[in-house]
């Protein structure tokens, strides 16, 4: 299977681009992955520099999984039990696919596996002077796994008392070994040095924040912007027992359910007088995961029934699926000591071990290997290239989310697609380090002070706030153009501009400007050159979002050009002919696509009945009547939760004996003529 030449996933792309020109990246700043990325698209031959970073993380992934094969080993002895470990973590479905892309997990995952293979070798150092070399490499590894992913830090919280109460049992345990200890734990934390440096320098056109104060420091660290402890700010998510049902369930998906056994097996057995075994240090790897589990479902504040949140979520439950991999690992070598205790001598025990083991992974590759299969995937990459290239010459795009920023970002910046578009972060500009530190990477865009407000004015800290209606008055020598979506908190621009649409995203246009129907829907109606299939990726996914994007960017022109024929402003003239335009653009629309999204439907009924009561001569009632009863029926079959079905089921029924109606009075004519 090929790497993926591009990404995929949401932060791939903000994570590559900050390490490009060596920025910051979103809290908490990931400076060591930040820094090997760099190296990685530097050295790393061919490709693009999504590519390179694909491959390094492939190659974090591998050593991970060689650090679970070497810690069950190391504790059981059983070759067997490190392959069933390391293979059916390393083949799941997530841990393969975010291995293979630009992300922090894998080196997560590696520092995971660091840090339980050192616990096992600290459990079997045989002298002081072993014990004491480990304890600080330990240490520093602890702190360098922390300029990485913070979810560790729970699993540090098990191990570091752990040593600490054996050396003190063994009374090795020293004032000067501790500050030892803690110098080498400080040692680790040495890349986040990389912050206030690359802040410092500002020479990177994407970063975050502003950390050459303490203050700024502390905020990136800290999550604030996120909130600290949770992974999304002002989102109210599932309860605690929801989230720990949806793990277990992701558990057993993920990992099998006779893994999920084996590793119950491995629990149970610490109250066994197994050789090889070192009970101790699996009730320390069971502890690990049972306080990850409890507190990331306590603070994980996202709601997992939506299939984009559980995408987001479930990502950070590999952490606890490389402790259940491992002690499944030491319970299949538990399991055939048992077996061996019974049937001493057995030459069979030795085959259904290495059967066993070789069974389970190879599952895994056979359920996955389609899924994690993303050499052609270039979906949100097209979703960008699309985008970029719709744009006129020198356009300002004000980006909002995660979806269109990340993506144009990166191949704006880093591929260099489009320099002569300005990119300009909504959310960012909310911050008051954004303009500080990046209006000079923006050339050719004006801002009239230094942070974004709805209320303008200065800020009893002396910062000048400007409204969005100010912004687009300082930049009226360019086209701007929103995607997706304005901030609702800003509503100024309505004071002298309109929204028109443009594929996914808008242009916002002086009021003053004439609006031509015919003409928009020329320049509107090819923008896009999108040819994957609707519904066709799973809902998780962000391909699902950029695709559903493209699908409804075909139906916006349409739909904007019905809503002014639905104003009472509008002239009647005027309305009879924007109905007709936003009728015949739908009815294109749709039967150009059989297989469409479920409001298209809703859409195209309500334009027929518009249609059907203008009365226009050469469009025939009866085909309207029954275009309309058709696409309300099929709407009202697949969206199901729509609080207004039992509304329009009530109008269809209208419809259907007007329908009869129109038809029997035609069968009448018909047979008067006759």
């Amino acid at each position: 299977m090929k790497l993926p030449q591009t990404w995929h996933f949401q932060d791939s792309r903000e994570l590559i681009t900050a390490a490009y020109e060596l920025g910051v990246a979103h809290p908490p700043g990931y400076p060591l992955f930040t820094l090997l990325a760099g190296l990685a698209m530097r050295l790393l031959p061919g490709g693009a520099a999504a590519g390179r970073v694909n491959l390094l993380c492939a190659v974090l992934g591998a050593a991970a999984a060689a650090l679970l094969f070497y810690t069950v080993l190391r504790l059981s002895g059983s070759y067997a039990g490190g392959i069933l470990a390391a293979g059916v973590f390393s083949f799941s479905r997530l841990t393969w696919q975010w291995s293979i892309t630009a992300e922090v997990f894998s080196l997560n995952n590696l520092f995971v596996g660091l840090l339980m293979a050192l616990t096992v070798h600290f459990e079997e150092a045989s002298t002081a002077k072993e014990r004491s070399k480990i304890a600080r490499l330990g240490a520093f590894c602890c702190g360098l796994s922390l300029c990485n992913q913070h979810t560790i830090v729970l699993y540090i919280a098990c191990i570091v008392p752990w040593v600490l109460f054996l050396l003190f049992r063994k009374m090795e345990l020293s004032l000067g070994h501790l500050l030892k200890l803690g110098l080498c734990f400080l040692a680790g934390l040495l890349p986040y040095l990389y912050l206030p440096a690359s802040s410092y320098l500002n020479r990177a056109r994407w970063t975050w924040g502003d950390q050459t104060t303490f203050q700024g420091f502390l905020t990136h660290f800290l999550r604030e912007e996120y909130g600290t402890f949770n992974l999304a700010k002002s989102e109210s998510g599932s309860s605690m027992r929801e989230m720990l049902v949806f793990q277990l369930e992701q558990m057993r998906s993920e990992l099998s359910l006779p893994v999920l056994v084996l590793a119950l097996i491995a629990c149970f057995s610490t109250a066994l007088p197994i050789k090889q075994q070192k009970s101790p240090v699996i009730c320390l790897f069971a502890g690990m995961l049972c306080v990850y589990s409890l507190f990331f479902a306590w603070r994980a504040n996202l709601d997992v029934t939506k299939p984009l949140f559980l995408g987001v979520v479930e990502r950070f439950w590999m952490q606890s699926n490389v402790a259940v991999a491992v002690l499944a690992g030491l319970g299949l070598a538990a399991l055939m000591s048992l077996g061996g205790a019974v049937l001493q001598g057995s030459r069979v025990l030795p085959w259904l071990e290495w059967l066993s083991a070789g069974a389970l992974v190879a599952a895994q590759v056979w359920a996955n290997y389609r899924d994690c299969d993303q050499s052609n995937n270039y979906i949100v990459d097209k979703f960008a290239r699309n985008l970029l290239s719709s744009m006129p010459m020198g356009a300002v795009i004000l980006l909002r989310g995660d979806l269109p920023g990340n993506a144009l970002r990166y191949l704006h910046y880093v591929e260099g697609v489009r320099p002569d578009i300005t990119l300009v972060d909504q959310e960012m500009m909310t911050y008051e380090w954004y303009l500080p530190k990046l209006a000079k990477h923006l050339p050719g865009v004006h801002f009239p002070g230094n942070r974004w407000n709805p209320v303008e004015g200065i800020l009893p800290d002396g910062t000048l706030v400007f409204n969005l209606h100010h912004f687009l008055k300082a930049n009226k020598h360019k086209e701007v153009f929103v995607c997706i979506g304005l901030h609702e908190g800003d509503s100024t621009w309505r004071r002298s501009y309109s929204l028109w649409p443009w594929g996914t995203c808008e242009k916002l246009v002086p009021t003053d400007a004439v609006f031509d129907p015919g003409e928009w829907i020329r320049l509107t109606r090819n923008l896009y050159n999108w040819t994957e299939e609707y519904g066709s990726f799973k809902p998780s996914s962000w391909e699902a979002v950029a695709n559903e994007e493209m699908w409804q960017a075909r139906m916006k022109t349409a739909f904007f050009i019905f809503g002014l024929a639905e104003t009472a402003s509008v002239p009647a003239e005027m309305k009879s002919q924007l109905y007709t335009l936003a009728y015949t653009l739908y009815k294109e629309i749709v039967s150009s696509h059989p297989h469409h999204p479920v409001n298209w439907h809703k859409n195209y009924a309500i334009a027929c009945e518009r249609m059907l009561r203008l009365h226009r001569v050469g469009e025939d009632p009866e085909v309207l009547l029954s275009e309309t009863v058709k696409h309300f029926l099929l709407y009202t079959q697949k969206a199901e939760d729509d609080p207004q079905r039992q509304d329009i089921l009530q109008a269809v029924n209208h419809l259907q004996k007007e329908l009869q109606g129109l038809r029997g009075m035609k069968a009448e004519l018909k047979r008067q003529a006759g």
